[in-house]
């Protein structure tokens, strides 16, 4: 049972110190009030976070199109092929059915073509390798070896282990499920522990080719990056993710900060640009810095819920149609004049002027320690102008996106991963996770199936990615 809040005693109190303790309860119930305003459209909360009751507001406008397929759309369907895997011939009857002749099947002719496409029953392959021995008539004796794979009585396969990785590494199923999925499909009985060691092996197998990776993105012009929590060993880490529109890299530290930038090597060493969210440490880096605009967007909305000003939506309106006008630039491999520059910049500029002039700083009154804390608003107004160039690179840089897109997408799987099957267990499972899945989205990202990337690594040939 909670214990009860002991009131204070107002009577002891002078008017000076009633005056604070109000002022604290306003400030109090402003920041109660502002965490119950904030939900995943004005804000960086996930859309998870919003409970029951779903808003369904969007700062996309519709197209005016109809739903589905667009006219001059070219549509994709199933369709018959020329040599079928089996056919299946379905006989006349022996006799006319109106004059009970009997009829000449040999002449019949096809009339007509159905295919059913189906996956056949599977069952499981079991290879036994058989090594022989000879004497010679002189008397040596001769025996033959078994391939470097096969080293136990009875083992497991590389195609079996490449499976079982796919579903819990590639497809996140637990390791329980994975186990149950192969025994239904092909009667094999696998333990979950199996599946465990296997993963092992794969990052094992792996390690060479996420390190080859990291090394590549070390060289990218453009990257993107984010972090996320991530629950191991019941204790709160940071996945670490950076990529590109080829690569992925995932990276697993106690730390969020410059602590696990430096760690994992990535960043620090850097000249291009960095696509960010505005997280504090990575301005540190030495590097170009680009912001995330879907992130401004959304604390614009906020902002303009919160203060009903107009300069929030036109904000919103000018980055929208920029973003618009750079992207029809792009489709033309072209890029904006210097003068169509200027005129962007001029225009954020007064837009921010506008909301500067409705938001002023609040002055430190004199005597009293400390910083004055600022209004929302004007916390935004002075990032949007201190960090003005990065705001607007996607202007002036036509290689640079209007959002983190990529870098957000790159979190998702990982998320997936521990809603369906809860924390990591242990910090060398993490790690397991993060090195086997660089590898599966980079080689995907590159046109490679994941189960075949973990199959020719179980074969000790393993897919390395494209510079």
């Amino acid at each position: 049972m909670a214990k009860k809040r002991r009131l204070p005693d107002l009577s002891t109190l002078t008017h000076a110190q009633k005056d604070d303790l109000i002022l604290s309860l306003f400030a109090r119930l402003e920041a109660l009030e502002t965490n119950v305003r904030k939900d995943s459209h004005n804000s960086s909360k996930p859309p998870s976070s919003d409970g029951f009751v779903k808003k369904t507001r969007s700062l996309r406008e519709a197209s005016g199109k109809k739903a589905g397929g667009q006219i001059g759309h070219k549509g994709t369907t199933l369709k018959q092929v020329e040599q079928p895997t089996q056919t299946v011939y379905h006989p006349l009857p022996a006799q006319c059915d109106r004059c009970h002749n009997w009829l000449p099947q040999d002449e019949a002719r096809v009339s007509e073509r159905r295919q059913v496409f189906d996956v056949p029953a599977t069952a499981c392959d079991v290879i036994e390798h058989r090594t022989l021995e000879l004497v010679c008539q002189c008397g040596q004796s001769h025996v033959s070896t078994f391939p470097a794979g096969v080293t136990e009585a009875v083992q497991y396969g590389p195609n079996l282990r490449a499976l079982g990785v796919h579903l819990t590494q590639g497809q996140l199923l637990p390791f329980a499920r994975a186990a149950q999925l192969i025994q239904d499909l092909y009667g094999i009985a696998v333990s979950p522990g199996t599946l465990v060691s296997w993963v092992g092996e794969a990052r094992s197998a792996l390690d060479s080719t996420a390190a080859l990776i990291a090394d590549q993105l070390r060289q990218a012009a453009l990257l993107h990056v984010d972090e996320s929590g991530l629950r191991v060993a019941s204790k709160l880490h940071w996945l670490h993710i950076a990529a590109s529109e080829t690569h992925t890299w995932y990276g697993v530290h106690a730390r969020r900060g410059m602590e696990a930038i430096e760690a994992h090597g990535i960043l620090p060493s850097r000249l291009g640009v960095l696509v960010h969210d505005c997280w504090a440490p990575y301005w540190q880096l030495d590097c170009i810095h680009a912001l995330c605009n879907a992130h401004l967007l959304r604390e614009l909305v906020y902002v303009k819920e919160l203060t009903g000003h107009d300069w929030p939506q036109r904000m919103i309106d000018f980055l929208l149609n920029a973003n618009d006008i750079c992207e029809a630039v792009r489709q033309k491999h072209s890029t904006l004049c210097t003068a169509d520059i200027a005129a962007f910049d001029t225009l954020y500029q007064a837009i921010l002027c506008e909301g500067e002039r409705l938001n002023p700083e609040v002055v430190k009154p004199a005597g009293k320690r400390g910083r004055c804390k600022q209004s929302i608003a004007f916390n935004l107004l002075r990032r949007l102008r201190q960090h003005a160039d990065a705001v607007l690179l996607f202007i002036r840089d036509p290689a640079v996106p209007f959002t983190n897109n990529l870098g957000e997408r790159a979190v998702r799987m990982p998320k997936v991963k521990q809603k369906i099957s809860g924390c990591f267990r242990t910090l060398d499972g993490a790690e397991n996770f993060c090195v086997i899945r660089s590898c599966l989205d980079t080689l995907r990202k590159q046109g490679h199936g994941m189960l075949d990337v973990l199959q020719r690594a179980f074969a000790g040939d393993p897919i390395q990615p494209a510079a």
